[in-house]
């Protein structure tokens, strides 16, 4: 029998290849491609594993769409109210859930402690590992208080045993660490290569919706931020969400980029302490515990992650530059929207920013997309400027043009609702009809011209408790 044929595949993206390339001709990495073995063509088939066209039909057939019954979504809550928030409600039968993140973020600690809440005598969970040994995972679940009756461990890298055991065990769930790690002997190539991830993924997706059992993958990234592996593997998948966070800080960010069961909008916020991770149920309050008491360039803004408001604090600097180009850094905000707001800036209220370096900042590590914070952007530029504090108990929030007008922005109602909560007693936002809660006036203004009035005279300025819209 000739020799089995192979060709070269990229390992970032998955383009094939028949020769060895240095660079992958469509996402342009470098030396990706290794080489794989082709399949067995269809005269290599023994006789008795081969299906003709007559055993084939049959096996499935076309139903109207009328006559199919829509089946609710039972959900079963994972135990952390957070991953509870991201998932949509809980895990739905079947679902399989890609969870990325950087390397010590707490992925592996995110998922035993959520397998440990799940487990139940009659509901076991099982947790495979691929990187590390029971001990080392014994030991942290120690550490964390994971010491359940149903939770089981097994050390293996082998799809076909995973399988064998969770058939034998019947679990609720299965925690896959990592699925990179993870290999089939039904292919020739190495764990990790995109052949591999493609069908491991396919495989445990196939288990978990014949068996109704949810699949957790644990997903290595590569250093540009993105999910290794193929791309087919986050469309496999039910659910992709991300543990984002800053090793040097206690907070961890859930967030989901795609959910075939729920929103795509949602955030869930964790605090990393000795005991492992605490959902934070009050974030706002956390983000605002160390605000400086009448710093210039100090805002709070008001802005809504799905359906949660969340109250952040916006700093901005304004320095003479030394430098022929002058600096504009923006942490946590887009950078070519801070680039137009400080046109808008200069051109609107003649504040003359070329000759100085600008650097902004979203305390905390949070990214803010929405066009919710260009009110606190020009706010926090015009009082770095002048170096005039705001009362700190002011917010803003609202979208500016490059005319300068100030827009209104969704979900006005839920944002006030929070601001008031936490004391806030001037909001400063586009003109409109909005209702304001009792104790806090509403300034409704029309242009960042009276933005900066305002903050002019916001020094002296006695609360009366009526609201100006």
């Amino acid at each position: 029998m000739a020799g089995r044929r192979s060709h070269f595949e990229c390992q970032q993206c998955g383009h094939q290849a028949p020769r060895w390339l240095g660079r992958c001709p469509d996402c342009g990495s470098w030396g990706s491609l290794l080489e794989v073995r082709d399949a067995p063509a269809a005269s290599e088939t023994p006789p008795g594993k081969r299906r003709s066209l007559a055993d084939l039909r049959g096996t499935a057939l076309p139903v109207p769409l009328f006559e199919v019954a829509g089946a609710e979504h039972r959900r079963t809550p994972t135990g952390l109210a957070e991953f509870d928030r991201v998932l949509g409600g809980g895990l739905v039968p079947g679902v399989v859930v890609l969870v990325g993140g950087e390397p010590g973020v707490g992925k592996s600690t995110l998922l035993l402690q959520a397998a440990a809440a799940m487990a139940q005598p009659d509901r076991p969970v099982l947790y495979v590992t691929g990187e590390e040994s029971l001990a080392q995972v014994s030991g942290r679940g120690r550490r964390l208080g994971a010491a359940r009756p149903g939770l089981y461990l097994l050390a293996e890298t082998s799809l076909e045993v995973i399988l064998a055991q969770a058939d034998a065990l019947k679990p609720a769930a299965l925690i896959l660490d990592s699925v990179q790690t993870t290999w089939s002997p039904a292919l020739e190539s190495s764990a990790g290569s995109v052949s591999q991830v493609r069908e491991v993924a396919g495989r445990l997706l196939e288990a978990a919706k014949a068996r109704e059992f949810a699949v957790f993958l644990i997903g290595h990234v590569t250093k540009e931020g993105s999910l290794a592996g193929p791309k087919a593997l986050e469309h496999i998948v039910d659910t992709v969400v991300s543990f984002e966070g800053d090793r040097q800080q206690a907070h961890r960010i859930l967030r989901a980029s795609k959910n075939r069961f729920g929103p795509t909008d949602e955030i869930g916020l964790f605090e990393m302490r000795a005991d492992g991770l605490v959902p934070v149920e009050n974030p706002s309050a956390l983000f605002l515990a160390e605000r400086p008491e009448r710093a210039p360039g100090s805002v709070v803004v008001a802005t809504v992650e799905g359906t949660r408001p969340l109250l952040l604090e916006l700093q901005a600097l304004v320095a003479p530059s030394g430098a022929a180009v002058p600096r504009r850094v923006a942490n946590g905000l887009d950078s070519q929207r801070v680039a137009m707001l400080l046109a808008v800036v200069e051109k609107r209220l003649s504040i003359g920013l070329g000759a100085a370096d600008v650097f902004l900042n979203i305390v905390g590590g949070l990214q803010v997309q929405e066009p919710a914070a260009d009110l606190g952007v020009v706010a926090a530029v015009v009082s770095s400027v002048r170096d005039i504090p705001l009362p700190r108990d002011w917010a803003l929030f609202g979208e500016v043009g490059l005319a300068g007008e100030v827009r209104a922005v969704p979900q006005a109602e839920r944002r006030l609702a929070e601001l008031s909560r936490l004391g806030f007693r001037r909001v400063v936002t586009a003109r409109g009809r909005v209702e304001a809660p009792a104790g806090t006036e509403v300034s409704g203004i029309s242009h960042v011209g009276e933005l900066a009035a305002l903050i002019a005279a916001g020094a002296n300025f006695q609360f009366d408790g009526k609201t100006a819209v």
